[in-house]
């Protein structure tokens, strides 16, 4: 079991949840829209977010930010070890760096300091398109044992600066790398492990392989805290992280959401049908299995399992609970008689 790091209050390792973070793509310069989409990140069931420290104004920001912020920040730092500390002094919960090019273990350990002073975690960052040179040489390309190496290294600049309250990240756009790299060093080391496919792609493409890279991990045992890396907006991030974790029944609460495949038998829209009631009631926060069926045969029995349902046939739908049937709705009317039913079972399991 994992070491116990303490971001901003949220726990992370130690057999505690398994947190979802995502990284805002504000410009950190820019406090009320980098604010703005740290609420909607926290509404969406984010636990932890990011932001880019490229400049000294971004560091200062982070104190307005922090400040009002609903989330635990964490820093992201490249190269100027000044800015860490500006952004350690102004609230940040947690500090991203590759301590390898942060100038020196002089500047490691100032850094390092700040940190330890203030309680704060560091994450030590590697990513695959940035191994040294001299190791990918040696053995002949990527792998899973020299990225091992170089988080290790990393790790152990931050050790001989007595700094042990760390994170490690040890990605790859790779899903299969980045499985074997957390593999190895899982049987290395005890910190807390931050997983995910980094570059993974856009939304269609980048959730395919996040849930291929960071569900096999998690299956095994293997992570902490997760990031879906996507192309797109950092909601969608924290949507899929949550449903990952749903599927591997690592999350609890909330709306699951089924619903079946199209078929000769369906007569109805369902396609369109269950994106919009899904978009409806997927933020509302009741723990319920809700389903949305093609078939009025057949859609209560394949359903039974589910909370409350909806199951499509000519002009008409069946609404049910728990595999029976307990009325007709009209087509015209259905999804917004459904979403209320959905509302209304909610609240009554809340009692």
């Amino acid at each position: 079991m994992s070491k116990v790091v303490s971001v901003g209050g949220v726990l992370l390792g130690g057999g505690n949840p398994v947190r979802v973070q995502s990284m805002n793509n504000t410009k950190t310069q820019d406090v009320k829209a980098t604010l703005e989409q740290i609420c909607m990140l926290k509404d969406a069931g984010c636990d932890i977010t990011r932001v880019a420290v490229p400049d000294m104004e971004a560091a200062q920001a982070l104190k307005e930010i922090t400040s009002k912020s609903p989330l635990p920040v964490v820093a992201d730092i490249h190269f100027d070890y000044r800015l860490a500390i500006e952004a350690a002094r102004n609230g940040a919960a947690k500090i991203r760096i590759n301590p390898g090019n942060i100038g020196g273990s002089d500047k490691l350990r100032q850094v390092a300091d700040v940190c330890k002073e203030r309680g704060l975690p560091i994450r030590v960052g590697v990513n695959s398109g940035s191994l040294d040179r001299k190791l990918v040489e040696k053995y002949g390309g990527v792998c899973a044992e020299n990225m091992t190496i170089s988080a290790l290294e990393a790790v152990k600049l931050l050790e001989d600066q007595d700094f042990d309250d760390i994170v490690i990240s040890i990605k790859s756009s790779s899903p299969k790398l980045t499985i074997d790299t957390y593999r190895e060093l899982s049987s290395r080391c005890d910190y807390p492990l931050h997983v995910g496919v980094t570059e993974a792609g856009t939304v269609r493409e980048g959730i395919i392989k996040s849930a291929v890279g960071i569900g096999a991990l998690l299956a095994e045992g293997i992570g902490d805290t997760i990031r879906v890396s996507l192309t797109g907006d950092p909601v969608d991030e924290v949507y899929a992280g949550i449903s990952i974790l749903k599927a591997l029944d690592l999350r609890k609460g909330g709306i699951t959401f089924v619903s079946c495949p199209t078929c000769g038998r369906t007569q109805v829209p369902l396609i369109e049908l269950a994106s919009e009631i899904e978009r409806r009631i997927c933020h509302l926060p009741y723990d319920l299995k809700v389903a949305v069926m093609g078939c009025i045969v057949n859609g209560p029995g394949e359903a039974r399992e589910a909370d409350i349902g909806l199951a499509g046939g000519k002009d008409e739908f069946l609404l049910f609970r728990k595999g029976k049937t307990i009325r007709k709705l009209s087509a015209d009317t259905a999804v917004e008689e459904f979403v209320e039913e959905v509302k209304k079972l909610g609240e009554e399991s809340k009692i």
